[in-house]
């Protein structure tokens, strides 16, 4: 039997084969680009999602050259947080509003005003913020309200794309979480939220667990896609969550840590937890009876492209970093605040900025270079003291992935400031793998997550914490933790100056 995970993100949709020892058979990707009419604002056309589920699907399974017959199952994962809004013939009304979109403050302020911000964060795990899809769809309301008129379902991305397949409306619980209308303890749509801003219930489509059969293969998807009519789609999950999936992040103490253009530490959880003031992202796994919380900061592998770009283009990443390996623990006196394109955790503020602190002639690109990894491990650690706050609990191995892990430096700077052992893992395909794991468990392949990961997924490295290291990054961390709060007031300005 053979085993389909897709996964549809912002510029691309992968369609991935295993077989049922987890060993990849076949790779197809299509690319697409996304929109930005408006400052702000970021939006893509549903078909383009299916468009490139289509190209994928038939480009993997020429490759594998394996007989749709022998497909078991399909998950279904992809980005967070879009709103995709359909009319009574389950045509799109209008692109969707992306996860990177901001032009929701207003709508967000309101749902702060309407539940009350403590209210909201324990019902739903998370603030309101710009990104998720409930201020998305009041602002539709609010500014295109002849459109939202004809509205009979809302969607996630990943979800148009199910629909697309099985002709059936579906989500799962852990995209659901993103949207801030689940209640996160009992991992359905939330009446309170639904009914404060005047949803209609009937708009949203049944949950259900990631490893869930949501519908099967249609005979019009089938003869699109080259799959099987009725093989079946298992519920699946967000991004995040089929990544932590692939990676084998599913047990307390395990945590998954992605260093690709933005970071995400991603922690599991046994029952819901939700920091306080929802500076971290609270959500249902993609497994049954687990939660995770999750924190984001928007650069970093982005900060040291930045950082190659502007001052050493042309250069390798390896060349770049070789020489920092010579610079001392804490760059001798530099820090770096990696708020390039604004931050989520802690500090959910989109006008924050990058900064060095402390330059002075004795340093060189060597310097900088280190305190741009020593810099984006703080930020990252930032996410690891709030989930420690609100008593996760100890963690106990941290498993790396993303562009940034290649490098053997950045990794023991993680390890150093983390205080925790880091671990690459034999799977590199994150979200699409993940999905591709719970659609085994769907088909009865595994009996559940556990298993499928334990069947799978296997430690290839290790960087172990020094003990003098963590003793003298402690130290810088503490530096590192006042840069926002004494220089937010010039970002302030700064931002006056921008305009």
């Amino acid at each position: 039997m053979y085993l389909i995970g897709i996964d549809s993100s912002t510029t691309a949709t992968k369609s991935l084969i295993i077989d049922g020892d987890g060993e990849i058979v076949a790779v197809g990707a299509a690319e697409y680009p996304f929109e930005t009419p408006h400052p702000l604002w970021s939006e893509q056309h549903p078909d383009l999602w299916w468009e490139g589920t289509v190209s994928s699907m038939r480009a993997a399974l020429e490759q594998s050259g394996i007989d749709a017959a022998e497909v078991g199952a399909v998950g279904v994962s992809g980005q967070m947080h879009g709103l995709v809004l359909l009319d009574e013939d389950g045509v799109p009304l209008r692109p969707s509003i992306l996860w990177n979109d901001q032009r929701t403050g207003k709508q967000c302020d309101d749902m702060r005003l309407w539940l009350g911000k403590e209210n909201l964060v324990r019902i739903t795990g998370n603030d309101a913020l710009a990104g998720f899809t409930a201020p998305k769809i009041l602002w539709v309301k609010e500014n295109e309200p002849e459109i939202y008129s004809r509205v009979r379902q809302i969607l996630l991305p990943k979800d148009y794309v199910r629909y697309k397949l099985t002709d059936d409306f579906a989500t799962d619980k852990a995209g659901a979480g993103g949207t801030s209308l689940l209640e996160l303890a009992t991992r359905a749509w939330s009446p309170t939220v639904l009914a404060a801003l005047e949803i209609a219930p009937d708009l949203l489509p049944p949950t259900h667990e990631g490893t869930q059969v949501t519908g099967v293969i249609s005979a019009e998807a089938a003869e699109a896609t080259g799959l099987r009519a009725g093989t079946p789609v298992v519920g699946g999950g967000g991004d995040q969550s089929a990544q932590a999936v692939g990676v084998g992040a599913i047990e307390e103490g395990i945590v998954a840590l992605t260093l690709g253009t933005s970071g995400v530490v991603f922690a599991t959880a046994n029952e819901p937890f939700y920091e306080p003031e929802g500076r971290l992202h609270a959500f249902p796994h993609a497994l049954p009876g687990k939660w995770h919380l999750m924190g984001v900061m928007l650069s970093a592998a982005g900060s040291l492209r930045w950082h190659r770009d502007t001052l050493a283009p042309g250069t390798e990443f390896d060349d770049l970093v070789a020489p920092a390996a010579d610079v001392p623990i804490g760059s001798e006196g530099l820090l770096f605040l990696p708020y390039l394109t604004g931050e989520r955790t802690p500090h959910p503020d989109p006008f924050a900025r990058g900064a060095f602190v402390g330059l002075t002639v004795r340093h060189g690109l060597p310097h900088m270079t280190r305190a741009v990894l020593e810099g984006v491990a703080f930020g990252l650690r930032d996410s690891f003291t709030l989930m420690q706050g609100v008593g996760l609990g100890e963690i106990g191995q941290v498993r790396v992935s993303g562009g940034g892990a290649r490098s053997a430096l950045w990794r023991q700077v993680l390890a150093d400031v983390l205080g925790s052992e880091l671990v690459t893992v034999n799977t590199t395909e994150g979200a699409a793998y993940g999905a591709a794991l719970l659609a085994g468990v769907g088909a009865g392949v595994w009996p559940d997550g556990e298993s499928a990961c334990a069947a799978t997924i296997r430690v290839t490295g290790s960087t172990t914490p020094k003990a003098d290291a963590v003793a003298a990054y402690q130290k810088q961390y503490e530096l590192y933790q006042g840069l926002y709060p004494a220089l937010r007031a010039t970002f302030d300005g700064v931002r006056q100056g921008e305009a």
